[in-house]
């Protein structure tokens, strides 16, 4: 199988799903995606808790270790790293990785507002130093908090992490085609974009993206997905689908065993 690294440069974008517990992610992995990235908003959600706030992070390291068993990549959302101070950013990184993480995700905003990109760079390089081989997803947030939110200042923030040692580049909320150019042109580093209705994996790799993350997206369509099938139920409608209960259970005693893979 492919690294990591060499999936973010083949002809297409590579197409991370999101999981947000064992059995979405053992889901994904049945349906043949090679790799699958945590969702801090979907374990947090789970676990009762708001998006941000550094809330996640125990479940998070808890969930990433345990989805290591499976025979895929697994990239993990460390939010801002829970923390401001580097070399302890690092450590939480190098303990991901000594649990098999290939990379890890890392944003430069806290409770919605942008850092100082300053900061960000310093754990970057603090996370490359220990932990050289961990593909680092470096976010730029000003899109998506609607702050600083011009593609020179976009392209300021990601050529300061590509220096620091960013492995790739991550944009949620670009989703204008001339933009999201603008952006892949600028720098040499695989760009990640969030998915969008509006544009398809294919479009978005004739713009140069180079991954395309769920984000969310399965967690809160799941959600939905359940309320429409009691709503069905309710009203006497048919309902749709579903894997059944047998071939879940099967992927989960096989995950048990340690025989996933």
């Amino acid at each position: 199988m492919a690294t990591f690294l060499e999936l973010h440069h083949t002809g297409v974008p590579l197409l991370l799903p999101n999981a947000w517990d064992v059995g979405s992610a053992l889901a994904f992995a049945a349906a043949g995606f090679l790799a699958v990235g945590t969702t801090s908003f979907g374990i947090a959600a789970s676990a009762g808790m708001p998006d941000g706030g550094r809330a996640s992070k125990a479940a998070t390291a808890a969930l990433a270790s345990q989805l290591c068993r499976l025979p895929v990549h697994i990239t993990a959302d460390i939010e801002d790293g829970y923390c401001d101070d580097p070399p302890e950013v690092a450590q939480f990184v190098a303990l991901l990785v000594a649990e098999g993480v290939a990379g890890i995700n890392i944003e430069d905003s806290r409770d919605g507002r942008l850092v100082d990109p300053a900061l960000a760079a310093s754990k970057i390089s603090a996370i490359k130093e220990s932990s050289p081989a961990v593909f680092i997803n470096a976010r730029v947030d000003n899109i998506w908090f609607g702050e600083e939110a011009t593609m020179d200042a976009v392209l300021r923030r990601a050529r300061s992490y590509a220096e620091a040692g960013a492995d790739g580049i991550f944009v949620p909320g670009l989703v204008v085609p001339e933009d999201i150019r603008s952006v892949t042109a600028g720098i040499e580093l695989p760009v990640n974009v969030l998915a969008h209705p509006s544009l398809s994996v294919a479009e978005l790799g004739e713009l140069g993206v180079r991954r395309v993350s769920s984000g969310s997206l399965p967690y809160r369509a799941a959600v939905d997905a359940a309320v429409n099938v009691l709503n069905a139920l309710r009203e006497g409608k048919p309902v749709p689908p579903a894997t059944p209960y047998g071939e879940m259970q099967e992927r989960l005693q096989a995950f048990s065993r340690g025989d996933e893979g």
